[in-house]
């Protein structure tokens, strides 16, 4: 199927690709069918596009990218609205905040999506865990994490493309 996107053009979809929000996200609930998109910029960040209304599409990450211990907990309920017995078919994001200023990017580690990776069944689940933040301060965590993943795979062949402007807010000077 051919999506056309606000953000990147054109896109053809897979059947097998679309993931079903039956609740939609919160602050969404009239969209219910996206997609990933990764745009291959190397930053880590992928794009959760909706199909439904091709001018929404929300920066995601894996949260265990940029923090290793980060573990989401599942009610039975939460697990069975998703057809799991646990999360080892599922795949988890966190929503990302990217301002102006990049190095205040943040990440929402209370509401997470978890993804059925066989149904693609998916919902972003508010979590009991009041230690987890709305907006986690990330940055620092991800720009280590690229660095690292980076000088470890020296014989890595480089991209040579047009920047685009998350690459470029990404490559904003340190603190």
């Amino acid at each position: 199927m051919k999506i056309n996107t606000s953000r990147f053009g054109n896109l053809e979809v897979e059947k097998n690709e679309i993931i079903t929000f039956a609740e939609g996200l919160l602050g969404f609930e009239k969209l219910k069918k996206f997609t990933v998109v990764d745009p291959g910029d190397q930053t880590l960040i992928l794009w959760l596009q909706s199909i439904d209304d091709e001018t929404v599409a929300f920066p995601i990450i894996e949260p265990r990218i940029f923090m290793p211990d980060y573990r989401v907990k599942l009610l039975p309920a939460e697990l069975n609205s998703l057809n799991l017995d646990n999360l080892n078919d599922a795949t988890v994001y966190s929503i990302l905040t990217i301002p102006q200023n990049v190095t205040d990017m943040s990440a929402n580690l209370k509401a997470p999506i978890v993804i059925n990776n066989n149904s693609k069944a998916s919902r972003q689940i508010v979590l009991q865990d009041s230690k987890l933040e709305v907006k986690y301060p990330m940055y620092l965590e991800l720009k280590k994490y690229i660095v690292n993943f980076t000088t470890k795979t020296p014989n890595r062949t480089p991209v040579t493309t047009e920047p685009d402007a998350t690459q470029e807010r990404l490559r904003q000077p340190e603190l």
